[in-house]
C-alpha cells in the first residue's frame, strides 16, 4: 500500500487500506469536506460541475455550471470558496445560495486561471493563479502569481510572481507557514513564513528534490501535527514538518488534490483522474471551519 511504510507506522493502521468511494469522472479535483453536515464536494473540471458525496446518498450534482471549478475551500462563515478555473475568477457562493464573484482582476487584467484557494483564520483568501485554464494567447498577466485577497478591504495583493505553475496551497496548523507546490519542471514544494501583514517571505524549498517527486506536485494538506501530504505521481507523498520524506500512500491513478474530512477527521479523501479515494488514519488532518 505505501512505500517507505515503516516511516508512516505512526499514521497507518495495520488494517488502512485506499478505498474507492466512487468513479467514472473526467477530471477530479478538489476536494473540501463540510463537517457541518457531513458531506464532501469536489470538482469534475471538464464535466463544469462540483459533485458532493455523503455516505447517506453517494454522488450527487451539487452545482452545474460550475465555471469549470478546481480548487475548494469554506471560510469561516461556511460559505463556500470557488477557484473558477474556466471563468478565471474566485467565487463565493452566499448562505441564500447566490454566487459573488471576489476576484477575477488585477491591476486592470484577467487573472490567468485560479486552481487553488485556502482560507486563513483572519478571513484572508489566498490562492494559485497559473495558466491551466487559458491558451497562451489569452494570458493578460505576464506572471503566474499567488495572491492574497483581504477579507475587509477586498484589496487583492500579490505575494510571489516567480512561480512557473503555482498549484497547490496550505498553511501549516500555526499558519505561521505557506506552502506552495510548483507543477513546472522544478516539480518541488517550497515554504514561506507569513509575515504579521499576511505577506510572505524567506522562500526556501521544502521538499520534492530528495527524493525527486514523480510527476508534478499538486494538491496539498497537512495534519495537525505538521506533517505535509502532496499529490504528485503515485499517491500521496508525506513529510515530516522538517522536510523529511516519510513515505508514500499509494494511489490507484495519479492524485491531484487531497482533503481531510469525516467525523474526526481522520479520513484523507483524494481525488485522482477519474475516480476519488479515501484512507483511514490515525492522525486527524488540520481543520477547516
Amino acid at each position: 500500500m505505501s512505500c517507505g511504510k515503516g516511516k508512516l507506522s505512526s499514521i497507518l493502521s495495520k488494517d488502512s487500506e485506499v478505498e474507492k468511494v466512487a468513479g467514472g469522472f473526467q477530471f477530479v479535483e478538489g476536494p473540501v469536506w463540510n463537517s457541518r453536515k457531513g458531506f464532501l464536494l469536489f470538482s469534475d473540471i471538464p464535466a463544469n460541475r462540483i459533485y458532493k458525496w455523503s455516505p447517506e446518498k453517494g454522488v450527487e450534482v451539487f452545482r452545474e455550471p460550475s465555471g469549470n471549478s478546481n480548487g475548494l475551500t469554506y471560510d469561516k462563515q461556511g460559505r463556500l470558496i470557488i477557484c473558477e478555473h474556466g471563468n478565471r475568477r474566485v467565487s463565493r457562493i452566499e448562505k441564500d445560495g447566490s454566487l459573488t464573484v471576489l476576484a477575477d482582476r488585477f491591476h486592470g487584467k484577467r487573472l490567468n486561471s485560479p486552481n487553488d484557494v485556502v482560507v486563513k483564520s483572519d478571513g484572508a483568501i489566498y490562492f494559485t493563479d497559473p495558466p491551466y485554464g487559458i491558451k497562451p494567447e489569452q494570458q493578460e498577466l505576464p506572471f503566474q502569481g499567488v495572491f492574497r485577497l483581504d477579507p475587509e478591504s477586498k484589496k487583492l495583493t500579490l505575494l510571489a510572481d516567480d512561480f512557473p505553475r503555482p498549484n497547490g496551497i496550505a498553511f501549516s496548523p500555526d499558519e505561521k507557514v505557506l506552502y506552495i507546490a510548483d507543477s513546472s519542471e522544478r516539480r518541488h514544494v517550497r515554504v514561506f513564513d507569513v509575515e504579521a501583514d499576511g505577506t510572505i517571505s524567506n522562500s526556501r524549498v521544502f521538499a520534492g528534490e530528495n527524493p525527486r517527486l514523480q510527476g508534478s506536485p499538486d494538491g496539498m494538506k497537512l495534519d495537525v501535527e505538521g506533517r505535509l501530504y502532496v499529490s504528485a505521481g503515485g499517491g500521496v507523498w508525506v513529510y515530516a514538518s522538517n522536510g523529511e520524506y516519510l513515505g508514500r500512500i499509494d494511489i490507484p491513478e495519479k492524485p491531484a488534490n487531497c482533503a481531510w474530512g469525516g467525523e474526526d477527521w481522520r479520513t484523507l479523501y483524494v481525488t485522482a483522474r477519474t475516480s476519488l479515494y479515501c484512507v483511514k488514519l490515525n492522525v486527524q488532518g488540520v481543520k477547516i471551519p
